[in-house]
């Protein structure tokens, strides 16, 4: 019953995926406009919550800590502009063999972490690592193509966000304790919209109805995804929730090829066999 709940964040992250692409490209949402409302429908989403879920413990104070917050803000920002830039310009079934590179990241990266950090925060499973890689191999095989790698300056950017999204959640993982999932997400968007707001100075009044509907309708359902990684990073592990979400992308290639309309090629279709079968053998293992 508990993968139920990682697994829930793995349909959020394909549905908030499908209707941040229709937002930006069917609607014609620029990505600095969309920055800043996305993560104010967030926040709105956010505000019945807070007064039942709030918590903050004093470590969360000190400056270590708060430093760590700080880094959290600047690479969610980094990353955002990297994805919102490839989602808006390429087919999400193009990219998302990029983006999916984000939890094989956040393996990476927290088997690095736990190095260095307490054990218990990153907890190091060696079995991981083997289908980690060959879920690698297979996303760096649904580029190949008449024997060169296919990649283009979208997908480039993909892979960056895919790795500051990684980078901020194994870093969030230092302070998460301090906080309720609630109240960490809650900090952090408020933060990222208030930069944005100030750094871009987009237009916010000038979308119809549907697109602002849209996006706070996205908001909500990255609310769901991030308080159900956040829950599962402090309940379950951060590499078992990482492996349960990476069954995202296949409901990804699902929705799009539902509702966009983007063609699977075999590329795509192979790629989603070998993810999920390394899930299941790192999660039976």
């Amino acid at each position: 019953m508990i993968q139920l709940i990682p697994i829930l964040g793995a349909v959020a992250l394909a549905t908030g995926t499908i209707f941040e692409k229709i937002v930006l490209k069917i609607k014609k949402v620029n990505i600095k406009q969309y920055q800043t409302l996305s993560f104010l429908s967030i926040v709105l989403a956010m505000l019945p919550f807070i007064y039942f879920f709030w918590r903050m413990t004093p470590e969360a104070f000190e400056t270590k800590n708060l430093l760590i917050f700080g880094l959290v803000i600047i690479f969610s920002i980094i990353a955002n502009l990297f994805a919102f830039y490839s989602l808006k310009w390429e087919k999400i079934t193009n990219i998302e063999p990029a983006r999916v590179l984000e939890p094989l990241f956040v393996i990476l990266l927290a088997l690095i972490f736990s190095l260095f950090f307490d054990h218990n925060l990153y907890d190091k499973n060696l079995k991981i690592i083997v289908p980690a890689l060959i879920a690698g191999l297979a996303l760096v095989f649904s580029h190949v193509k008449k024997h060169h790698l296919e990649f283009n300056k979208y997908i480039i950017a993909a892979i960056f966000g895919s790795f500051f999204f990684a980078l901020e959640l194994v870093i969030s993982r230092l302070i998460l304790d301090y906080y309720s999932p609630i109240s960490f997400y809650f900090i952090r968007c408020s933060a990222i919209f208030l930069l944005s707001l100030a750094i871009f100075r987009p237009k916010l009044t000038n979308l119809d109805k549907k697109s602002n509907l849209l996006i706070l309708l996205t908001g909500i359902i990255w609310f769901v995804y991030r308080i159900v990684l956040y829950y599962g990073y402090t309940h379950y592990g951060i590499i078992f929730t990482t492996l349960m979400v990476m069954l995202g992308p296949i409901f990804i290639y699902l929705f799009a090829y539902k509702f966009l309309k983007e063609k699977l090629n075999w590329r795509n279709i192979i790629a989603a066999v070998v993810i999920v079968l390394c899930v299941l053998y790192a999660s039976l293992a």
